[in-house]
């Protein structure tokens, strides 16, 4: 048991061990999956953000939270693959309303790519590092190329990178919360201090930040995971990231499976996220909430479902509030009113 965040303890081999068995991707030439979406670029522009998600190997940490892991391979990843898969999605027909967009010369629609392995953009393991400058010249056209890396993995090769694109290189790096007793038992190998440190270093060189937040944590009232969670925001704003992604913490890769079948998690509700976002807008950084899961959370019916969530991919987007969605079934909120917690 630790005794400071009041969560048993788990080690890198204990959370391995409890992950459950999935079929996971062979190596190979081909993303596992190729998204368009419309992304907010702040100050009311909008980009046309394709994802590519990469087929890689294994982060090398073992966060106790994560379930990215079943997106990964064991071996490491071998060279030419990452080129060949970028090659392939960029082959790819964009959707009607991209292409229509480009033909037309729209300025506010600008074109990014994120480039999402699961694990560490820049650990030799993971994107093999004679695969950069071929990566670099597939990509160099967007004006945003987004990656995903460990604030712990943040060296000199970042600024290489950096100097073969185009546009703007951004960093997407993981702070998950600034409890340090919760941080330290996600096993994430990180402290406040030294995410704050890779954020300044990046920034201080020309290198965008996104990061990532986690709602919902183990261990915490509600209450205390939203009051948490804010507080993870101010500091990620604090640091200087552009963009900030608050990801409602789910069950399926293993721990937090085992930590809700004991009542020691409690996914966070659709209202909680909702009062999350409402409060963060309009504060100096992008600020979105992840849908992934969205539907399966807690507190809201079929009635209301699909109508919040689209309510909330408005907010994401405009970076606005909007009035909230009434449910005819009666859940107890379907957005609050602007500046007004819902708790």
């Amino acid at each position: 048991m630790d005794a400071r965040s009041g969560l048993p303890q788990w080690t890198s081999r204990q959370i391995v061990a409890a992950r459950p068995s999935v079929s996971r991707p062979a190596p190979g030439n081909r993303p596992l999956g190729v998204l368009w979406e419309r992304e907010a670029a702040g100050d009311a522009a909008l980009a046309d953000a394709c994802t590519v998600f990469l087929r890689g190997s294994e982060c090398r940490f073992r966060c106790a939270m994560c379930d990215l892991w079943k997106s990964t391979h064991w071996q490491p990843t071998r060279p030419g693959d990452l080129p060949a898969q970028i090659r392939w999605a960029l082959d790819q027909p964009a959707p009607d309303d991209v292409s229509a967009a480009a033909a037309e010369g729209e300025s506010l629609r600008l074109r990014w790519i994120k480039l999402y392995n699961a694990a560490n953009f820049f650990a030799d393991v993971n994107v093999p590092r004679r695969d950069l400058p071929d990566i670099a010249r597939l990509v160099c056209r967007f004006d945003r190329v987004v990656v995903e890396n460990h604030p712990k993995l943040v060296e000199r090769q970042v600024l290489d990178f950096r100097d073969r694109l185009d546009g703007r290189l951004e960093l997407a790096m993981g702070l998950e919360t600034v409890h340090p007793a919760t941080l330290a038992w996600l096993n994430k190998g990180l402290t406040v201090d030294e995410f704050a440190a890779a954020c300044a270093w990046l920034i201080d060189h020309g290198v965008d930040v996104r990061t990532f937040v986690l709602l919902g944590l183990p261990g915490m009232t509600a209450a205390e995971s939203m009051d948490w969670c804010r507080r993870s925001v101010d500091l990620a704003r604090d640091c200087g990231a552009r963009h900030i992604s608050i990801i409602p913490l789910r069950a399926g890769g293993g721990v937090i499976d085992r930590l809700e079948r004991e009542g020691k998690f409690l996914p966070p509700t659709a209202e909680a996220v909702e009062t999350i976002l409402e409060g963060e807008l309009g504060r100096g950084a992008v600020v979105t909430v992840d849908l992934w899961d969205f539907d399966r959370l807690p507190g809201q019916c079929d009635a209301c479902r699909g109508l919040r969530k689209r309510r909330l991919e408005r907010i994401n987007l405009g970076q606005v509030f909007m009035p909230g969605v009434a449910c005819p079934r009666g859940c107890r909120s379907a957005g609050a009113q602007p500046g007004h917690s819902t708790e």
